[in-house]
């Protein structure tokens, strides 16, 4: 297939791509992050500063992005800048609505970035430094980034159809079938452990929960100002959206200590009725109106407040105080979760390395508002590489603390007693050393009453920001300001996930239930959009309020299914991907969506396979109803349970877990083995075999300093 080059805006026309500056350039970036690499690998006992972390992610990611990810732009997908897209082709001005770029990567990355790269790395932060950097930065250079980029690009290929949907059209019924109950099912578990985790960070904070419900007339605002107000004035419209993000963020330190603190002081089961409302509003207003100028302002909390951590660690080079590898890592016993390194910190860490989820966003929303092919390597790679970042630096905010304090808010509260005393004891048990007294300063320095079992991740990295910002930003005394702020953070970073989700849900839904009558099936029918967006918050809005309500916690119930779900959902996507590689002619690429295929359906049924039918209590699900089961049977009430409905709650949630993940895990091998067969037939075949590709239509979108970005490929 021929093809027509255009030059990278970053070279002058008519220079070579390989001039000395530039390739002088490069290699001095592969040396910096060599050179880091080198030293985080060999480091032996002695005192590492966090900064050679910062330094080997970046320079990973600049060479992944400027050569791997072209590479992959040019040879395998061939984007054609000159065929219109769905944005265009389709324009409704709800779901369907050119978006510029520089928006649609704001909303893509707030959209993709939710949970997983906060919690998980400060979770595996358990198993050391080492084997999560290792793999958040190579996993999502080989697998998540190559992921979301690629299934993008599919999706826009096919008028934006969900992931389900494209594997029954080219997978084939039966799998197909199975794809589209495991995605849909596993979306909603997903969503539900998401929109947990705001709860749990936002009940009883009044500072929180202001500035949290501010970004909403905020992205309303935003949205009639640059749709019809100042038509396509970015510029302007991002400058006013921060002015007031920022008076939000300080009405929030004023709401906390006014009469009004009692109003934004919501208990866990009215935040519940709050997130499933809010749910069902977002997904069935417009786009431009809330959702992508909400994602687009939430983008600018979020990046900013990396860059300047990114900033602190390098001012203040904290050391890295956790081991680079654990004797947790070999023993699977380790406090804060059950189980070995190989597959539990893959699983652990998810979304920071490769994420399923970012598979229902870059199949949703995304593909319907992207204005050319070619921006699919800068919305679909460069995304995930931002979100891979956010994973480092959580993963540097946990390995920066005392391990005594990293264990005593991570270890459950039935091995930590209620006490800081209690608590000291235990994490000596552990090989850790904290007193009482520093556990109560610990506390006291973040104006919380308790860090004791603070456990599911965001509490630990709130103090590790705190502790890096107050390093740079303000000394001691702003410790208190900090950590309420990335609480804050930390919970609209999770949010604008919930919205979007809910929205790749509902057009799921349609496609799904298209199938059975046609009508539902349009995205522009209003009864079958407030019908599936209702039924779509329904289902998890139970999940949630489920785990809000659950006695002993339901993050720690949730959390292994997620990740467990999370990358069986990986697993679905990178079949499609390689189905239609193989099928379109394109065996000699499949490679690069098949072997991270291949991992990652290793290391997720290992793991399901081991929370199926470990006979340890602490890993498999199986093993635990049974311990809890034959407590109950006895009358005796097993810590962390504090009564006998606490019990007969770990019953009901082991079991709905276990049976969750044998579920999943036969969806998936339907999936997968069906998979199989269309790639033999394809290669077998004389000819390609038929596609749901839809027909090529000549683009009449103009747009302004498009030409020259990015690698285009002209149709044949």
């Amino acid at each position: 297939m021929p093809e027509t080059v255009l030059q990278p805006a970053l070279e002058a026309p008519g220079k070579s791509r390989k001039s000395p500056r530039s390739i002088l350039l490069w290699a001095v970036v592969a040396l910096l992050g060599g050179v880091a690499w080198g030293v985080l690998a060999l480091a032996r006992g002695e005192e590492i500063s966090a900064v050679w972390l910062v330094v080997a992610a970046l320079g990973s990611y600049a060479i992944a992005y400027r050569f791997y990810s072209r590479f992959i732009a040019r040879r395998v997908l061939e984007p054609d800048d000159r065929r219109a897209t769905p944005a265009e082709r389709l324009e409704d001005g709800v779901d369907f609505h050119p978006t510029d770029r520089r928006v649609l990567l704001g909303h893509h990355f707030a959209a993709i970035a939710g949970a997983g790269p906060l919690v998980g790395p400060v979770l595996a932060a358990q198993m050391g430094y080492l084997p999560g950097t290792l793999w958040i930065v190579a996993g999502v250079i080989f697998a998540g980034a190559v992921q979301d980029m690629v299934v993008l690009f599919l999706s826009m290929r096919r008028d934006g159809k969900s992931l389900g949907q494209m594997a029954r059209d080219e997978i084939g019924r039966a799998g197909g079938a199975a794809a589209l109950v495991a995605v849909f099912a596993i979306m909603i578990i997903l969503l539900g452990v998401l929109a947990l985790v705001v709860v749990n960070a936002l009940a009883h904070s009044p500072w929180g929960t202001f500035s949290v419900a501010m970004t909403i007339p905020i992205a309303l605002f935003m949205g009639f100002w640059m749709h019809r107000v100042r038509p396509g004035r970015v510029v302007e419209t991002s400058l006013i959206g921060i002015a007031l993000l920022l008076l939000a963020i300080v009405g929030g330190s004023w709401v906390q200590n006014s009469s009004l603190a009692s109003t934004f002081t919501l208990s866990p089961t009215t935040l519940v009725l709050c997130l499933v409302g809010y749910g069902f509003v977002a997904s069935v207003l417009p786009v431009w109106m809330l959702l992508a100028p909400r994602d687009y302002l939430s983008t600018f909390m979020k990046i900013g407040t990396i860059a300047l951590l990114a900033v602190g660690v390098v001012v203040a080079a904290p050391v890295l105080r956790a081991d680079a590898v654990t004797d947790f890592a070999s023993s699977g016993a380790g406090p804060v979760f059950a189980g070995s390194l190989f597959p539990f910190l893959f699983i652990t860490i998810a979304c920071g390395a490769l994420s399923g989820f970012h598979a229902l966003v870059s199949s949703g929303t995304t593909p319907k508002l992207i204005r050319k092919e070619s921006q699919v390597r800068l919305i679909g790679y460069g995304a995930m590489l931002m979100e891979s970042f956010v994973a480092i630096m959580a993963l540097i905010a946990a390995a920066t603390l005392e391990p005594g304090l990293y264990y005593a808010m991570n270890a459950p509260a039935g091995l930590l007693g209620d006490t800081a005393q209690s608590a000291s004891h235990a994490v000596a048990g552990l090989g850790f050393t904290i007193t009482p007294d520093q556990l109560i300063q610990a506390a006291k320095a973040v104006e919380e009453q308790s860090l004791i079992a603070r456990s599911g991740g965001a509490p630990t990295l709130a103090v590790g920001m705190s502790e890096i910002f107050s390093g740079v930003f303000g000394g001691t005394a702003m410790k208190a300001f900090w950590y309420h702020f990335a609480i804050m953070f930390e919970a609209l970073f999770i949010l604008t996930t919930v919205d979007a989700g809910t929205r790749v849900g509902r057009f799921m839904l349609q496609d799904m239930l298209g199938n059975v009558w046609k009508p539902v099936g349009r995205v522009n029918w209003k009864p079958g959009i407030w019908l599936c967006s209702a039924l779509v918050v329904a289902a998890w809005g139970y999940f949630l309020h489920t785990g809000a309500t659950d006695p002993l916690g339901g993050i720690n119930q949730l959390f292994p299914l997620f990740g467990i779900a999370n990358q069986l959902l990986a697993a679905i996507a990178l079949a499609v991907c390689t189905t239609v590689l193989v099928k379109s002619g394109k065996l000699r690429w499949a490679w690069v969506t098949g072997v991270p295929l291949a991992w990652v359906v290793a290391i997720t049924f290992t793991a399901g396979w081991q929370k199926i039918f470990s006979g340890d209590p602490r890993v498999g699900f199986f093993a635990q109803r049974a311990k809890y089961a034959d407590g109950i049977d006895a009358g005796q009430v097993i810590a962390p349970a504090k009564s006998l409905d606490d019990m007969h709650a770990v019953v009901t949630n082991s079991t709905v877990d276990g049976v969750l993940i044998a579920v999943f895990l036969v969806l998936v091998a339907v999936v997968i083995v069906n998979a199989g067969v269309v790639c033999v037939r394809a290669v077998r075949a004389p000819g390609v075999l038929p596609a749901s590709e839809s027909p090529y239509v000549e683009s009449r979108l103009d747009v302004p300093g498009q030409a020259g970005e990015e690698l285009v490929g002209a149709r044949s």
